[in-house]
C-alpha cells in the first residue's frame, strides 16, 4: 500500500513537472496553425484585391477602347455607307468587308480579343470578328439590355481554380466582356445620341489571372513550407526537450532513490553501530574465559580443550563480523598519504600466495612502471584491494587464473586497477545488487564486503565497477584520479 502511494506522488510530480512544458508545446502547436491559417487568409486577400485591380483597369480601358472604336464605326462606316447606299445591310459582302476593316483597324495592337455589335430593335448579333458568332439571336443578355438602356456595365467569365495549376489540370481562363452602346453622334451636340445597337468587347485576361492565381499558389506552397520546416524544427525541440525532461525526471528519481536509501543506511547504522558496541564487550568476555578455560581443560580434562578452542574460533569470527559491522556504520575517515599502489599489489599479493597455490589459482600479474604516487589511506585501500582479490579466490573454488593490472592513463588523468578471475561469474541481477549492503548469495557472510570496499573507493573519489557473465568469470576496475 505504501509502495503504491509512493509510485503515485512520484507520477503525480512527474505530471507536474511536464505540465508547464505541455503548455509550451500546445501553444507552439497552435500558434504555427493560427500562422498558417493566416497566412492563407492573407494569400486569399492578396489574390483577390490583385484580381480587383486587374479587372478595373481591364474595364476602364476597355471603355476607353469601345467609346472609340463606337466612334469610329460611326464615322468612318455608318456616314459613309448610309450616303454611298442609302441604308446599312451587312448582307453585303462590300458593306461588311468595310465595317470589319474599320474594327480591325481600330483595334489594331489593342489587348482585344473578339469585337460583336447586337442590333439595337432585335437581339441579333450583326457584326463579330468571331464568324461564327454572325447572325445568332438571344446571346445578348441583362448586358445587352442594360447597355440598350444607355448603361456601360462588364461581366467577367472565368473557368478554372488554383487546382488547376496542378499537373493534368485544364488551363485557366479569364474573359472581360465589356458592352456599351452604340450611339449616333452629331457633331457639335452635347446631348446624347440615338442608340444605333450595342458593341461589346472582349479582353482576354487568362495570362494575368494564372499569374495571380502562380502568386496565390507561390505564397500558399511558400508559407507551407515554412511552417513544415517549422513543424520540424519544434519537433526536434520537442524531443529533445522530452528527452532532457525526463532525464532529468529520471535523475530525480534515482537521487530520491539514493536519499531515500542513504536515509534508511544512516538509520540502520546507528542501531548496528549501537548493537555492535554493546556485542564487542560480551564477546571479549567471552574469548579470554574460553581462553582461560582451555589451559585449565588441559590440565584437568586432557583432551577436551579442542572445545574451548571451538569457542575462541567462533568468538573470534563474530569478532569479525562485528568489526564489518562497525566498519560500515562508521567508516573511518581516510588520512592520506603519497602512496604506490603497485606496493599495494605487491604486499598483498605475497601475503595471499600460499593460499592461491593451495587452491591451485595461477596468478598474472601486469604492474605498470610508470604509475605515479597518489594520495591514499593506505591501510583503507590495502583492505579495499585485499577484499576485492578475496571474493575472486573464492569465486574460483575448482582452481582458475587471477590477473592483476595496474596502469595509468595520462589523457583521463585516472589510475586504473583491474582484478580479473575465470570464476563462477555473476548474473545481471547480482552485479546490479553486488555493491548493496547486506546483499549476499553465501551461505556465510554478512554481504558488507563489497559495500565497504565502495565507500572506501567513494572516500578516495574514485569509482568502481564489476563486469561479469555467468560462468565466465569477472571483471572489478577501480579507477582513482592522478591529481
Amino acid at each position: 500500500m505504501i509502495e503504491r502511494k509512493k509510485k503515485t506522488q512520484d507520477e503525480a510530480a512527474s505530471l507536474a513537472s511536464l505540465k508547464p512544458f505541455r503548455l509550451i508545446k500546445f501553444f507552439s502547436y497552435s500558434g504555427l496553425a493560427v500562422f498558417l491559417l493566416f497566412t492563407l487568409v492573407l494569400s486569399w486577400i492578396i489574390s483577390n484585391h490583385a484580381k480587383k485591380v486587374l479587372l478595373e483597369r481591364s474595364e476602364a480601358y476597355a471603355f476607353v477602347v469601345a467609346e472609340n472604336l463606337s466612334h469610329q464605326v460611326f464615322q468612318q462606316f455608318v456616314l459613309p455607307t448610309v450616303m454611298r447606299y442609302g441604308k446599312i445591310a451587312l448582307r453585303k459582302p462590300e458593306q461588311f468587308a468595310r465595317l470589319d476593316a474599320v474594327v480591325r483597324n481600330a483595334t489594331h495592337g489593342m489587348r482585344i480579343q473578339a469585337v460583336t455589335i447586337f442590333d439595337s430593335s432585335e437581339n441579333i448579333i450583326s457584326y463579330s470578328t468571331v464568324a461564327r458568332r454572325i447572325g445568332r439571336s438571344g446571346e445578348g443578355g441583362i448586358e445587352y439590355r442594360k447597355a440598350l438602356a444607355g448603361e456601360n456595365n462588364s461581366v467577367v467569365r472565368s473557368t478554372g481554380t488554383l487546382l488547376n495549376l496542378l499537373p493534368g489540370g485544364r488551363p485557366i481562363s479569364s474573359q472581360l466582356s465589356t458592352f456599351i452602346p452604340f450611339r449616333q453622334y452629331q457633331a457639335n451636340s452635347q446631348g446624347t445620341g440615338i442608340i444605333l445597337g450595342v458593341i461589346e468587347v472582349v479582353q482576354d485576361l487568362s495570362e494575368d489571372i494564372v499569374a495571380i492565381t502562380r502568386l496565390q499558389g507561390t505564397i500558399i506552397l511558400t508559407s507551407m513550407l515554412i511552417m513544415a520546416a517549422l513543424f520540424v524544427v519544434l519537433g526536434f525541440i520537442v524531443a529533445r526537450a522530452d528527452r532532457i525532461i525526463e532525464a532529468r525526471a529520471e535523475e530525480r528519481r534515482r537521487l530520491e532513490q539514493q536519499l531515500d536509501q542513504s536515509q534508511r543506511l544512516a538509520t540502520l547504522g546507528k542501531m548496528v553501530a549501537s548493537v555492535s558496541h554493546e556485542i564487542k564487550n560480551p564477546l571479549g568476555i567471552v574469548r579470554s574465559t574460553a581462553d582461560i578455560l582451555g589451559k585449565r581443560l588441559k590440565s584437568v580434562a586432557p583432551g577436551n580443550e579442542h572445545l574451548a578452542e571451538i569457542i575462541v574460533e567462533e568468538t573470534g569470527r563474530l569478532d569479525g563480523i562485528v568489526r564489518e559491522f562497525l566498519d560500515f556504520a562508521r567508516p573511518q575517515e581516510p588520512k592520506m598519504t603519497p602512496t604506490s599502489v603497485n606496493d599495494i599489489f605487491s604486499k598483498i599479493l605475497t601475503f595471499m600466495e600460499p593460499e592461491l597455490e593451495r587452491k591451485k589459482i595461477v596468478l598474472e600479474v601486469s604492474l605498470s612502471q610508470e604509475m605515479p604516487k597518489l594520495a591514499l589511506d593506505q591501510g583503507l585501500m590495502h583492505r579495499a584491494c585485499l577484499n576485492i582479490l578475496v571474493n575472486s579466490v573464492q569465486a574460483m573454488p575448482e582452481g582458475g587464473t587471477l590477473s592483476v593490472a595496474t596502469r595509468y592513463e595520462k589523457a583521463t588523468g585516472l589510475v586504473l586497477l583491474v582484478v580479473s578471475d575465470t570464476g563462477l561469474g555473476m548474473s545481471p541481477e547480482k552485479q546490479r545488487h553486488i555493491f548493496t549492503p547486506f546483499y549476499t548469495d553465501k551461505n556465510r557472510g554478512t554481504g558488507l564486503g563489497l559495500a565497504i570496499v565502495k565507500n572506501i573507493i567513494d572516500s578516495h573519489q574514485g569509482t568502481i565497477s564489476v563486469d561479469s557473465k555467468e560462468g565466465d568469470g569477472a571483471t572489478f576496475m577501480i579507477a582513482l584520479p592522478a591529481g
